[in-house]
Protein backbone atom coordinates (compact mmCIF):
# COMPACT_ATOMS: atom_id res chain seq x y z
CA UNK A 1 0.00 0.00 0.00
CA UNK A 2 2.88 2.38 0.80
CA UNK A 3 4.82 1.71 -2.42
CA UNK A 4 1.80 2.38 -4.40
CA UNK A 5 1.11 5.49 -2.42
CA UNK A 6 4.87 6.13 -2.95
CA UNK A 7 4.78 5.56 -6.99
CA UNK A 8 1.53 7.83 -7.31
CA UNK A 9 2.63 10.33 -5.27
CA UNK A 10 6.07 10.65 -6.53
CA UNK A 11 4.77 10.37 -10.19
CA UNK A 12 1.81 12.95 -9.77
CA UNK A 13 5.06 15.61 -8.20
CA UNK A 14 6.98 14.91 -10.64
CA UNK A 15 4.89 15.75 -13.45
CA UNK A 16 3.37 19.04 -11.51
CA UNK A 17 6.89 20.07 -11.95
CA UNK A 18 7.00 19.52 -15.55
CA UNK A 19 3.61 21.03 -16.36
CA UNK A 20 3.74 23.60 -13.84
CA UNK A 21 6.02 25.28 -16.51
CA UNK A 22 3.45 25.96 -18.81
CA UNK A 23 1.86 29.36 -18.73
CA UNK A 24 -1.65 28.59 -18.50
CA UNK A 25 -0.71 26.02 -15.04
CA UNK A 26 -1.54 28.33 -11.95
CA UNK A 27 0.35 26.15 -9.57
CA UNK A 28 4.08 26.30 -9.57
CA UNK A 29 7.32 24.14 -8.73
CA UNK A 30 7.82 24.54 -5.14
CA UNK A 31 3.66 23.86 -4.35
CA UNK A 32 3.91 20.69 -6.33
CA UNK A 33 7.09 20.00 -4.60
CA UNK A 34 5.49 20.72 -1.37
CA UNK A 35 2.29 19.25 -1.88
CA UNK A 36 3.73 16.09 -2.85
CA UNK A 37 5.67 16.39 0.62
CA UNK A 38 2.80 16.63 2.18
CA UNK A 39 1.51 13.66 0.81
CA UNK A 40 4.38 11.15 1.55
CA UNK A 41 2.91 12.00 5.07
CA UNK A 42 -0.68 12.26 4.92
CA UNK A 43 -0.89 8.66 3.11
CA UNK A 44 1.38 7.08 5.77
CA UNK A 45 4.51 6.50 3.10
CA UNK A 46 7.17 8.46 5.86
CA UNK A 47 6.06 9.60 8.99
CA UNK A 48 7.28 13.29 9.74
CA UNK A 49 10.24 12.16 11.67
CA UNK A 50 11.34 10.14 8.44
CA UNK A 51 10.18 13.22 6.55
CA UNK A 52 12.47 15.92 8.21
CA UNK A 53 15.52 13.25 7.87
CA UNK A 54 14.83 12.59 4.35
CA UNK A 55 16.20 16.51 3.44
CA UNK A 56 19.46 17.23 3.05
CA UNK A 57 20.07 19.91 5.96
CA UNK A 58 23.64 20.71 4.20
CA UNK A 59 22.16 21.69 1.04
CA UNK A 60 19.74 23.72 2.80
CA UNK A 61 22.32 25.11 5.09
CA UNK A 62 24.87 25.98 2.32
CA UNK A 63 22.29 27.83 -0.01
CA UNK A 64 20.71 29.63 2.99
CA UNK A 65 24.02 30.89 4.08
CA UNK A 66 24.75 31.98 0.68
CA UNK A 67 21.39 33.63 0.24
CA UNK A 68 21.96 35.54 3.21
CA UNK A 69 25.68 36.31 2.32
CA UNK A 70 24.26 37.50 -1.21
CA UNK A 71 21.84 39.83 0.63
CA UNK A 72 24.62 41.95 1.95
CA UNK A 73 26.45 42.00 -0.72
CA UNK A 74 23.08 43.87 -2.75
CA UNK A 75 22.17 45.76 0.46
CA UNK A 76 25.99 47.42 0.43
CA UNK A 77 26.01 47.59 -3.80
CA UNK A 78 29.13 45.57 -4.17
CA UNK A 79 27.18 43.32 -6.90
CA UNK A 80 25.67 46.56 -8.68
CA UNK A 81 28.37 49.43 -8.41
CA UNK A 82 31.07 46.21 -9.98
CA UNK A 83 28.79 45.67 -12.56
CA UNK A 84 28.71 49.19 -13.69
CA UNK A 85 31.83 50.02 -13.81
CA UNK A 86 33.02 46.89 -15.59
CA UNK A 87 29.92 47.40 -18.13
CA UNK A 88 30.57 51.42 -18.21
CA UNK A 89 33.94 50.97 -19.61
CA UNK A 90 33.10 49.19 -22.49
CA UNK A 91 33.87 50.73 -25.84
CA UNK A 92 32.54 49.18 -28.67
CA UNK A 93 29.60 46.03 -28.71
CA UNK A 94 32.09 43.60 -28.85
CA UNK A 95 33.98 44.84 -25.39
CA UNK A 96 30.44 44.88 -23.74
CA UNK A 97 29.77 41.49 -24.98
CA UNK A 98 33.29 40.19 -23.64
CA UNK A 99 32.47 42.48 -20.44
CA UNK A 100 29.07 40.64 -19.60
CA UNK A 101 30.08 37.45 -19.88
CA UNK A 102 33.47 37.90 -18.16
CA UNK A 103 31.95 39.81 -15.39
CA UNK A 104 28.62 37.29 -15.05
CA UNK A 105 30.73 34.14 -15.37
CA UNK A 106 32.96 35.12 -12.61
CA UNK A 107 30.36 36.38 -10.44
CA UNK A 108 28.52 33.13 -11.34
CA UNK A 109 31.30 31.14 -10.05
CA UNK A 110 31.44 32.37 -6.59
CA UNK A 111 27.67 33.18 -6.06
CA UNK A 112 24.74 31.78 -6.56
CA UNK A 113 23.90 32.52 -10.32
CA UNK A 114 20.33 33.22 -10.16
CA UNK A 115 21.29 35.85 -7.59
CA UNK A 116 23.89 37.14 -9.78
CA UNK A 117 21.47 37.60 -12.65
CA UNK A 118 18.38 39.15 -10.66
CA UNK A 119 20.77 42.07 -9.83
CA UNK A 120 22.38 42.40 -13.16
CA UNK A 121 19.49 42.31 -15.65
CA UNK A 122 18.36 45.74 -14.98
CA UNK A 123 21.72 47.43 -14.77
CA UNK A 124 22.37 45.67 -18.36
CA UNK A 125 19.32 46.79 -19.99
CA UNK A 126 19.52 50.27 -19.08
CA UNK A 127 23.73 50.01 -20.24
CA UNK A 128 22.29 49.03 -23.51
CA UNK A 129 19.88 51.73 -24.35
CA UNK A 130 22.60 54.38 -22.76
CA UNK A 131 24.73 52.59 -25.87
CA UNK A 132 22.00 52.42 -28.77
CA UNK A 133 22.23 48.71 -28.82
CA UNK A 134 20.04 45.85 -28.89
CA UNK A 135 19.69 44.55 -25.00
CA UNK A 136 18.64 40.90 -26.33
CA UNK A 137 21.96 39.13 -27.44
CA UNK A 138 24.02 41.03 -24.38
CA UNK A 139 21.04 39.47 -22.03
CA UNK A 140 21.41 36.12 -23.83
CA UNK A 141 24.79 35.92 -23.36
CA UNK A 142 24.23 37.00 -19.55
CA UNK A 143 21.86 34.26 -19.34
CA UNK A 144 24.04 31.37 -20.60
CA UNK A 145 27.06 32.61 -19.25
CA UNK A 146 25.87 32.35 -15.83
CA UNK A 147 25.24 28.78 -16.43
CA UNK A 148 28.39 28.24 -18.10
CA UNK A 149 30.22 29.70 -14.89
CA UNK A 150 27.87 28.31 -12.06
CA UNK A 151 29.16 25.27 -13.44
CA UNK A 152 32.92 25.79 -12.18
CA UNK A 153 32.25 25.86 -7.98
CA UNK A 154 30.36 23.99 -5.42
CA UNK A 155 28.49 27.79 -4.74
CA UNK A 156 27.95 28.32 -8.34
CA UNK A 157 24.53 26.75 -8.18
CA UNK A 158 22.07 24.83 -6.46
CA UNK A 159 22.82 21.42 -8.17
CA UNK A 160 26.32 21.97 -7.59
CA UNK A 161 25.90 22.55 -4.02
CA UNK A 162 23.95 19.26 -3.50
CA UNK A 163 26.80 17.68 -5.96
CA UNK A 164 29.18 18.82 -4.04
CA UNK A 165 28.17 18.13 -0.61
CA UNK A 166 26.77 14.40 -1.94
CA UNK A 167 29.61 13.20 -2.86
CA UNK A 168 32.44 14.81 -0.46
CA UNK A 169 34.62 16.69 -3.25
CA UNK A 170 36.50 19.38 -1.76
CA UNK A 171 35.74 22.91 -3.21
CA UNK A 172 39.34 23.32 -4.60
CA UNK A 173 39.02 19.76 -5.97
CA UNK A 174 35.69 20.87 -7.97
CA UNK A 175 37.34 24.08 -8.98
CA UNK A 176 40.32 22.59 -10.42
CA UNK A 177 38.71 20.20 -12.52
CA UNK A 178 35.37 21.47 -14.40
CA UNK A 179 37.15 25.04 -14.58
CA UNK A 180 38.52 24.08 -18.15
CA UNK A 181 35.41 23.35 -18.95
CA UNK A 182 33.98 26.64 -17.25
CA UNK A 183 36.89 28.36 -19.12
CA UNK A 184 36.18 26.54 -22.76
CA UNK A 185 32.21 27.35 -22.28
CA UNK A 186 32.64 30.86 -22.21
CA UNK A 187 34.74 31.43 -24.45
CA UNK A 188 32.04 28.93 -27.30
CA UNK A 189 29.68 31.25 -25.87
CA UNK A 190 31.36 34.28 -26.68
CA UNK A 191 31.95 32.57 -30.33
CA UNK A 192 28.38 31.79 -30.92
CA UNK A 193 26.96 34.85 -29.77
CA UNK A 194 29.16 36.80 -32.27
CA UNK A 195 27.98 34.55 -35.12
CA UNK A 196 24.77 34.61 -34.69
CA UNK A 197 24.11 38.46 -34.03
CA UNK A 198 27.37 39.98 -35.93
CA UNK A 199 24.66 42.20 -37.82
CA UNK A 200 23.83 43.75 -34.52
CA UNK A 201 27.01 43.71 -32.83
CA UNK A 202 29.04 45.81 -35.86
CA UNK A 203 25.98 48.42 -35.29
CA UNK A 204 27.22 51.82 -33.77
CA UNK A 205 27.75 51.86 -30.34
CA UNK A 206 27.35 54.93 -28.58
CA UNK A 207 30.52 56.36 -27.05
CA UNK A 208 28.72 57.72 -23.77
CA UNK A 209 27.55 55.56 -20.90
CA UNK A 210 26.33 56.80 -17.52
CA UNK A 211 29.17 55.20 -15.03
CA UNK A 212 29.02 54.79 -11.11
CA UNK A 213 27.84 57.65 -9.47
CA UNK A 214 31.00 59.13 -8.46
CA UNK A 215 28.79 61.02 -5.36
CA UNK A 216 28.69 57.06 -3.38
CA UNK A 217 31.33 56.18 -1.69
CA UNK A 218 31.52 53.13 -3.47
CA UNK A 219 34.87 52.79 -2.03
CA UNK A 220 34.54 53.00 1.56
CA UNK A 221 34.70 50.19 3.17
CA UNK A 222 32.17 47.80 3.51
CA UNK A 223 31.93 44.00 5.50
CA UNK A 224 30.14 42.02 3.55
CA UNK A 225 32.70 42.07 0.53
CA UNK A 226 35.50 41.11 3.43
CA UNK A 227 33.03 38.18 4.68
CA UNK A 228 32.86 37.14 0.99
CA UNK A 229 36.54 36.91 0.82
CA UNK A 230 36.79 35.01 3.84
CA UNK A 231 33.99 32.88 3.37
CA UNK A 232 35.93 31.56 0.16
CA UNK A 233 39.14 31.34 1.49
CA UNK A 234 37.39 29.06 4.38
CA UNK A 235 35.72 26.85 1.61
CA UNK A 236 38.76 26.40 -0.46
CA UNK A 237 40.50 25.24 2.94
CA UNK A 238 37.67 23.37 4.59
CA UNK A 239 39.50 20.45 4.18
CA UNK A 240 42.34 21.16 6.52
CA UNK A 241 40.60 23.07 8.70
CA UNK A 242 37.97 20.51 9.05
CA UNK A 243 35.24 23.04 9.17
CA UNK A 244 32.37 21.89 6.59
CA UNK A 245 31.55 24.14 3.50
CA UNK A 246 28.02 24.85 4.90
CA UNK A 247 29.16 25.44 8.59
CA UNK A 248 31.81 28.19 6.34
CA UNK A 249 28.96 29.96 5.07
CA UNK A 250 26.67 29.71 7.85
CA UNK A 251 29.01 31.06 9.92
CA UNK A 252 29.97 33.72 7.19
CA UNK A 253 26.16 35.00 6.87
CA UNK A 254 25.88 35.55 10.87
CA UNK A 255 29.03 37.95 10.35
CA UNK A 256 27.11 39.58 7.58
CA UNK A 257 24.17 39.90 10.35
CA UNK A 258 25.90 41.49 13.01
CA UNK A 259 28.30 43.53 11.10
CA UNK A 260 26.19 44.93 8.46
CA UNK A 261 24.41 47.73 10.83
CA UNK A 262 21.16 46.66 9.29
CA UNK A 263 18.46 45.26 10.70
CA UNK A 264 18.35 40.82 9.82
CA UNK A 265 14.60 41.14 8.67
CA UNK A 266 15.95 43.85 5.60
CA UNK A 267 18.43 40.77 4.96
CA UNK A 268 16.39 38.11 5.76
CA UNK A 269 13.53 39.43 3.62
CA UNK A 270 16.07 38.85 0.42
CA UNK A 271 16.84 35.23 1.08
CA UNK A 272 15.05 32.58 -1.18
CA UNK A 273 12.86 31.03 0.91
CA UNK A 274 10.73 29.57 -1.25
CA UNK A 275 13.86 27.59 -3.20
CA UNK A 276 14.75 26.12 0.09
CA UNK A 277 11.06 24.98 0.07
CA UNK A 278 11.35 23.92 -3.40
CA UNK A 279 14.33 21.80 -2.45
CA UNK A 280 13.22 20.52 1.00
CA UNK A 281 10.32 19.05 -0.62
CA UNK A 282 11.44 17.61 -3.40
CA UNK A 283 14.07 15.67 -0.74
CA UNK A 284 11.37 14.56 0.90
CA UNK A 285 9.44 12.84 -2.06
CA UNK A 286 12.57 11.34 -3.03
CA UNK A 287 13.04 9.81 0.25
CA UNK A 288 10.01 8.13 0.11
CA UNK A 289 10.13 6.60 -3.02
CA UNK A 290 13.51 5.43 -1.90
CA UNK A 291 12.74 4.68 1.40
CA UNK A 292 9.58 1.93 -0.33
CA UNK A 293 12.29 0.24 -2.56
CA UNK A 294 10.25 2.31 -5.06
CA UNK A 295 13.58 3.19 -7.27
CA UNK A 296 15.48 0.05 -6.42
CA UNK A 297 14.46 -1.29 -9.92
CA UNK A 298 16.07 2.02 -11.38
CA UNK A 299 18.88 2.29 -9.79
CA UNK A 300 19.47 -1.22 -10.97
CA UNK A 301 18.72 -0.90 -14.29
CA UNK A 302 20.39 2.46 -14.67
CA UNK A 303 22.38 2.89 -17.98
CA UNK A 304 25.01 5.06 -16.45
CA UNK A 305 27.96 3.05 -15.54
CA UNK A 306 31.43 4.19 -14.09
CA UNK A 307 33.31 4.56 -17.17
CA UNK A 308 33.07 7.34 -20.22
CA UNK A 309 30.17 5.52 -21.55
CA UNK A 310 28.07 6.59 -18.27
CA UNK A 311 29.57 10.02 -18.79
CA UNK A 312 28.15 10.19 -22.26
CA UNK A 313 24.78 8.78 -21.37
CA UNK A 314 24.80 11.20 -18.52
CA UNK A 315 25.29 14.23 -20.66
CA UNK A 316 22.40 12.96 -22.95
CA UNK A 317 19.72 12.28 -19.84
CA UNK A 318 20.66 15.47 -17.92
CA UNK A 319 20.15 17.26 -21.68
CA UNK A 320 16.72 15.59 -21.84
CA UNK A 321 15.21 15.72 -18.44
CA UNK A 322 16.86 19.34 -17.91
CA UNK A 323 14.35 20.53 -20.25
CA UNK A 324 11.34 18.82 -19.02
CA UNK A 325 11.43 19.66 -15.15
CA UNK A 326 14.82 21.93 -15.20
CA UNK A 327 18.01 21.26 -13.98
CA UNK A 328 17.67 21.14 -10.24
CA UNK A 329 14.69 18.90 -9.55
CA UNK A 330 16.58 16.52 -12.01
CA UNK A 331 19.53 16.93 -10.34
CA UNK A 332 17.67 15.57 -7.09
CA UNK A 333 15.87 12.53 -8.88
CA UNK A 334 19.00 11.11 -10.41
CA UNK A 335 21.22 11.90 -7.13
CA UNK A 336 19.91 8.21 -5.59
CA UNK A 337 21.04 6.50 -8.91
CA UNK A 338 24.87 7.55 -8.86
CA UNK A 339 25.16 7.19 -5.11
CA UNK A 340 24.88 3.21 -6.24
CA UNK A 341 28.34 4.01 -8.69
CA UNK A 342 30.61 5.47 -6.05
CA UNK A 343 32.36 7.71 -8.82
CA UNK A 344 33.20 11.33 -8.58
CA UNK A 345 33.78 11.08 -12.31
CA UNK A 346 30.52 10.95 -12.43
CA UNK A 347 29.41 13.04 -10.21
CA UNK A 348 31.19 16.05 -11.85
CA UNK A 349 29.77 14.77 -14.85
CA UNK A 350 26.58 15.80 -13.58
CA UNK A 351 27.44 18.59 -11.95
CA UNK A 352 28.78 19.82 -15.99
CA UNK A 353 26.05 18.51 -18.17
CA UNK A 354 22.69 19.55 -15.79
CA UNK A 355 24.43 22.81 -15.62
CA UNK A 356 25.31 23.70 -19.27
CA UNK A 357 21.80 21.72 -20.54
CA UNK A 358 19.88 24.41 -19.03
CA UNK A 359 21.31 26.44 -21.85
CA UNK A 360 19.27 24.82 -24.73
CA UNK A 361 16.36 26.41 -24.11
CA UNK A 362 14.59 29.43 -22.10
CA UNK A 363 12.97 26.53 -19.13
CA UNK A 364 15.76 24.73 -18.86
CA UNK A 365 17.42 26.70 -16.16
CA UNK A 366 16.02 29.39 -13.46
CA UNK A 367 18.26 31.55 -14.26
CA UNK A 368 17.27 32.10 -17.90
CA UNK A 369 13.82 32.90 -16.33
CA UNK A 370 14.99 35.14 -13.97
CA UNK A 371 16.71 37.13 -16.97
CA UNK A 372 13.48 37.17 -19.09
CA UNK A 373 11.34 38.21 -16.54
CA UNK A 374 13.54 41.08 -15.25
CA UNK A 375 13.90 41.58 -19.23
CA UNK A 376 10.27 41.91 -19.81
CA UNK A 377 10.12 44.53 -16.51
CA UNK A 378 12.31 46.89 -18.38
CA UNK A 379 10.19 46.60 -21.77
CA UNK A 380 12.86 43.84 -23.34
CA UNK A 381 10.66 40.48 -24.39
CA UNK A 382 12.75 37.39 -24.81
CA UNK A 383 11.12 34.65 -27.40
CA UNK A 384 11.73 31.34 -26.81
CA UNK A 385 12.76 30.99 -30.28
CA UNK A 386 15.66 33.38 -29.54
CA UNK A 387 17.10 31.97 -27.12
CA UNK A 388 16.89 28.57 -28.79
CA UNK A 389 18.73 30.03 -31.87
CA UNK A 390 21.73 31.02 -29.34
CA UNK A 391 21.09 27.99 -26.84
CA UNK A 392 21.07 25.19 -29.51
CA UNK A 393 24.87 25.55 -31.06
CA UNK A 394 26.03 27.18 -27.25
CA UNK A 395 24.70 23.82 -26.09
CA UNK A 396 25.94 21.49 -28.38
CA UNK A 397 29.49 22.92 -28.48
CA UNK A 398 30.05 23.09 -24.86
CA UNK A 399 28.41 19.29 -24.38
CA UNK A 400 30.93 18.70 -26.61
CA UNK A 401 33.96 20.77 -24.67
CA UNK A 402 32.64 19.15 -21.08
CA UNK A 403 32.72 15.48 -22.48
CA UNK A 404 36.49 16.13 -23.82
CA UNK A 405 37.47 17.75 -21.05
CA UNK A 406 36.49 14.65 -18.52
CA UNK A 407 37.77 12.59 -20.88
CA UNK A 408 40.99 13.80 -20.53
CA UNK A 409 41.30 14.74 -17.08
CA UNK A 410 39.63 10.72 -16.66
CA UNK A 411 42.80 9.76 -18.86
CA UNK A 412 45.27 11.38 -16.98
CA UNK A 413 43.89 9.60 -13.40
CA UNK A 414 42.57 12.95 -12.31
CA UNK A 415 38.97 11.48 -12.47
CA UNK A 416 37.85 7.95 -10.85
Amino acid sequence: MASTAALIIFVLTFAGVALTRLPWVRLDRPAAAFLGAVAMVLFGVMTPFQAVGAINWDTISLLLGMMVIIAGLQHDGYVQTLAMAVLGKARSAPQLLVAVIGFTGLASAFLVNDAVVLVLTPILVTCCRARGVNPVPFLLAEAMASNIGGAATITGNPQNMLIGLQTGISYGGFLLRLLPVAVAGSLVLGGCTWWVYRRELRQRFAPVIDGPDRTQPWLRFRPSGVILVLVVLGFMASRWTGVEVPLVALAGAALVLALSGRSPGELFIRVDWVLLLFFAGLFVVIGGAVGTGLLDQVIDAAPVTGDFLGVVMLHGLSLGLSQLISNVPYTVLITPVLQAQHSDLLWLSLASAATLAGNLTLIGAVSNLIVAEGAAQEGVRITFGEFFNLGLPVTALSMGVSLLVLWVESALGLLV
